[in-house]
């Protein structure tokens, strides 16, 4: 090197490590928004199916909110706070405005309307079939289920672990079942892409992925297996030769029941030792598989959350904050959540939002509140708190893509990190009219919030659907449909901004605390 050369090298280090100090440090521009996101992430690690997430809301809830039972009356009071749970993955909570009064004893009409945040707890994912036990060239595999309509390739080659619900028979009593979580956070199972060098030109092409035959995963080898588990296990002396009738009966030590023999020994025990019972204590389960990699922070600035499940986890977190956080005092008002299972198969359960959970709900705690009202008038009180309820139906939106931007409607292109987005569907695909989408606009504006985002489909393309619909038709409560803008909606792992955590949060929370007042001052 000539020294000439040596001087502009040292010349532009210098430069460079003066320069250095100017760069924007890693959280500048999303620092005010890291706290909520990380508390967002911890719950989206703790409820990898609706189980958990059910859970993981009544623990956010905190020790203020009563649980209710359904074979109980309800003792309602102003100023109280309540839940209840449908098959332990539907939630229902609400609290009563401390201001919340019913002048019809004393000859008036006034009663309070209902406030309501409704999601869903459900996301696509891969459900373990009744019978489980499943074998092919050696190795051992576990029977799955398409559960909603999952982008089923993103879940090749990722580290699936195994939650969901068990069913116990308790070794007190063998007349009593229990049902216990359970979450198998490890990489046990894995659905392995073909190698490329064994797919055809058309095959690499079309990735088409055969539903039954391809998603099956693996969960170990068969000589493994036979070297490794415990003898005495049911079914841990069996053998299968490939393409053997899965359904065939294991040859078992224990007497058939009509379920345990048809079930993959290995992770019968694998629960088991999760649970801490024993193998025969298992009555029945209800398993899913899902993506052990934790949510995580992305993007230079820190502004992208990347984690599975945020379609609709994200608008259950941040419903559930805003009620936990809900001031009641001077409130006249039901301020509600209601977190609906099924609604990625279409909610047409008995704890979907098809069912009558919402109007039902509304009916026993109206009717409690309106304890003491003479019977003629308990009907007529109950319409006008209809006609004073407002749904806020939150499923998350699709933010346009950067590399698919024709696939949005050019003059409504939801970004991430610029603030909620109103859904909207002349066919009645969305709940959402010019005056619901104008009172959730003026919540926004008198908060000092950023303007909503708009959101339409194309004229060419197919339009999903929400439970805002289902639950206006269901009830006649007025609805919007809402949600946080988002990537990848459908894969194993999506995408949203950190700042729109912060902006959904204050929406609901501005929602329940003035939604009363601007109501009053629209015309309807």
């Amino acid at each position: 090197m000539t020294t000439l050369s040596l001087l502009l090298l040292m010349c532009l280090l210098s430069k460079s490590s003066s320069l250095a100090p100017s760069l924007p440090p890693l959280h500048v521009k999303t620092a005010n928004h890291i706290p909520l996101a990380q508390k967002a992430m911890a719950y989206f690690d703790a409820s990898p199916d609706p189980y958990h997430a059910v859970a993981s809301s009544i623990e956010m809830l905190g020790a203020d909110f009563v649980e209710l039972k359904d074979d109980e009356p309800y003792n309602l009071v102003p100023g109280g706070k309540y839940y209840f749970t449908r098959n332990k993955s539907t939630l229902v909570a609400f609290t009563v405005g401390a201001s919340y009064t019913n002048n019809s004893a004393n000859g008036g009409a006034s009663v309070g309307g209902f406030k309501i945040i409704g999601g869903h707890t459900d996301s696509p994912n891969l459900k373990i079939k009744p019978r489980s036990k499943r074998t092919a060239s050696g190795c051992i595999q576990l029977g799955v289920e398409c559960y909603g309509g999952g982008l089923w390739h993103t879940w090749f080659d990722r580290d699936l672990g195994i939650s969901g619900r068990v069913l116990l028979r308790r070794s007190d009593d063998n007349h009593k079942i229990e049902q216990r979580l359970v979450r198998l956070d490890r990489a046990i199972l894995r659905v392995s892409n073909l190698a490329i060098h064994l797919q055809s030109v058309e095959e690499r092409k079309a990735f088409a992925v055969n539903k039954e035959d391809h998603l099956s995963p693996i969960l170990a080898m068969e000589a493994q297996k036979a070297l490794s588990m415990p003898t005495g296990v049911v079914g841990s002396d069996d053998k299968e030769e490939d393409g053997a009738d899965n359904n065939k009966k294991t040859t078992t030590k224990t007497k058939d029941d009509g379920w345990t023999e048809y079930q993959e020994p290995l992770l019968l025990q694998l629960v088991a030792d999760e649970l801490g019972v024993s193998v025969k204590d298992i009555v029945d389960f209800e398993l899913n598989l899902y993506d052990v990699q934790k949510a995580s922070l992305g993007g230079a600035y820190s502004e992208f959350i990347h984690s599975g499940r945020l379609d609709n986890l994200a608008s259950c977190f941040l419903a559930v904050q805003a009620l936990a956080e809900h001031d009641v005092e001077g409130d006249t008002d039901i301020s509600l959540v209601a977190l609906f299972d099924h609604e990625e198969v279409g909610s047409s359960s008995a704890v979907g939002a098809g069912s009558p959970i919402m109007a039902d709900a509304v009916k026993r705690i109206s009717s409690a509140l309106l304890a003491g009202s003479s019977s003629s008038s308990t009907d007529d009180l109950y319409q006008a708190t209809i006609s004073k309820s407002f749904c806020l139906s939150v499923d998350q939106a699709h933010a346009v893509h950067p590399n698919y931007a024709s696939k949005h409607e050019k003059n409504h292109q939801p970004k991430m990190n610029d603030g909620m987005v109103i859904k909207r569907n002349a066919n009645q695909r969305y709940a959402t009219n010019g005056m619901t989408g104008v009172l959730m606009r003026e919540v926004a504006r008198r908060s000092g919030l950023p303007p909503i985002q708009e959101f339409v489909v194309r004229n060419d393309c197919a339009c999903g659907s929400t439970i805002g619909p289902i639950i206006s038709s269901n009830t006649g409560i007025r609805a919007i449909d809402m949600g946080c803008p988002q990537l990848s909606m459908h894969s194993i792992r999506e995408t949203m901004g950190v700042c729109d955590l912060t902006n959904g949060l204050a929406l609901f929370k501005a929602f329940f605390k003035i939604f009363r007042e601007v109501d009053n001052d629209v015309e309807q």
